[in-house]
């Protein structure tokens, strides 16, 4: 598959880059992708939900009544989970929720995200391009240059480009992205990925 190269402005600078099937023209696994990204969300869980028990609220431990003759029922401690205050029954603990995954089937999975938005045709190439200052406005022209304004946009970059990055920070739908924080759950998140010409080149052949 051959895509044309755009500059910023949105038009084409008559050079073209060729998709290499085994990145962009494979049979996709969905349950690759499952796996993936379920990692990756699981991974950025904090896990640190916590409530008190019984045996970690700070109350008295007298006897709040005698044993016999309220009419009630037994009572021990103030720290049971039966009073206001008292402690939780089986509360949440803090808890890790990663889990490792195999390198090949995370590679598998990024090749087959690539290959979904190949498939739609939902990948566009970009001439490599520098802010001279963080602008808001200027990414919004950019986005709107590419005609894919009203689209959820992700932007891969070969490097970190303060610039560039500071200038999409207040777009909701647009991430930028280096090329080795490129992951299957942004792929898969976005309508439409914008590779940089040396983006897709390094991409290329690190395969």
């Amino acid at each position: 598959m051959k895509l044309s190269i755009y500059d910023i402005a949105g038009a084409e600078t008559g050079r073209t880059v060729t998709l290499k099937p085994e990145i962009f023209g494979i049979e996709p696994s969905d349950h690759a992708i499952y796996l993936d990204v379920k990692q990756y969300l699981a991974n950025k869980r904090q896990g640190t939900h916590k409530s008190k028990e019984r045996a970690e609220v700070s109350y008295s431990t007298r006897k709040i009544k005698k044993q016999k003759g309220t009419g009630g029922a037994r009572a021990g401690s103030i720290k049971s989970p039966l009073f206001v205050g008292g402690g939780r029954v089986f509360g949440p603990r803090p808890k890790d929720y990663s889990f490792k995954l195999n390198k090949k089937v995370k590679q598998l999975a990024r090749v087959s995200a690539l290959s979904y938005k190949a498939k739609e045709k939902n990948i566009l190439i970009v001439e490599d391009f520098n802010f001279e200052v963080p602008k808001t406005k200027e990414f919004i022209e950019l986005r709107n240059n590419l005609k894919i304004q009203d689209k959820k946009l992700l932007l891969v970059i070969y490097e970190q480009n303060k610039n560039v990055y500071l200038s999409s920070r207040n777009l909701s739908s647009s991430k930028v992205v280096t090329l080795s924080e490129l992951n299957t759950y942004d792929i898969m998140n976005a309508s439409t990925l914008v590779f940089s010409e040396k983006t897709i080149d390094a991409l290329q052949k690190g395969s």
